[in-house]
């Protein structure tokens, strides 16, 4: 591990044109792949949406900016698509900050050579990620007048166990897919 490992390899809120082009993309496929998700046998109502997994992937491939806005954007896509309008905001603002967190994450991480420990780190950083951004929904004590023990016990923790599932499974899945592209191109 170098010195400088933990200084950021470029600025943390950088606005490009491939933040922005990567954050639509993102978005658009979380919107529509998110429609998708199905129910885990045993429980009452505890739904994986496999997409999920690309909110942390975004974050730390490309960064605060792109990870905020496809959680962000595609929830409120799914939502909308789904018919409950922007009433639940502050679950899309909870999405996006799990995408803007994972950047934050993996942004002052060291690289990693080893690509069984990369995928690993991979998958408890998504997953550290969706806790901490998903605490954003404690805001369900004012935005539904629920109190606190039903928010973390019907709200945050089914969700954090289903989006956990997803983001241990499929963002390593992702990032081993994307690592020998971003070695070809350069990034």
């Amino acid at each position: 591990m170098s010195t400088d490992a933990t200084t950021p390899r470029e600025p943390v809120l950088s606005l490009s044109s491939r933040t922005v082009v990567f954050g639509a993309v993102g978005a658009a496929l979380y919107g529509v792949l998110g429609l998708f998700s199905f129910l885990i046998p045993g429980t009452q109502a505890v739904t994986v949406r496999p997409a999920f997994a690309l909110v942390p992937f975004f974050g730390k491939r490309f960064g605060v900016v792109a990870g905020f806005f496809v959680g962000l954007v595609g929830n409120a896509i799914i939502d909308l698509i789904s018919g409950y309008g922007l009433t639940y905001w502050n679950w899309s603002v909870a999405n996006g900050l799990v995408g803007a967190v994972a950047a934050l994450i993996f942004l002052y991480l060291p690289p990693i050579a080893s690509e069984a420990v990369r995928l690993v780190v991979t998958a408890l950083g998504a997953l550290l990620a969706t806790a901490i951004g998903l605490l954003f929904v404690v805001t369900d004590l004012w935005v539904q007048s629920i109190d606190l023990k039903t928010v973390f016990t019907l709200n945050y923790l089914p969700a954090l166990l289903a989006d956990g599932i997803a983001v241990v499974i499929l963002t390593p899945a992702l990032d081993a897919i994307w690592e020998p592209l971003s070695k070809r191109t350069g990034r």
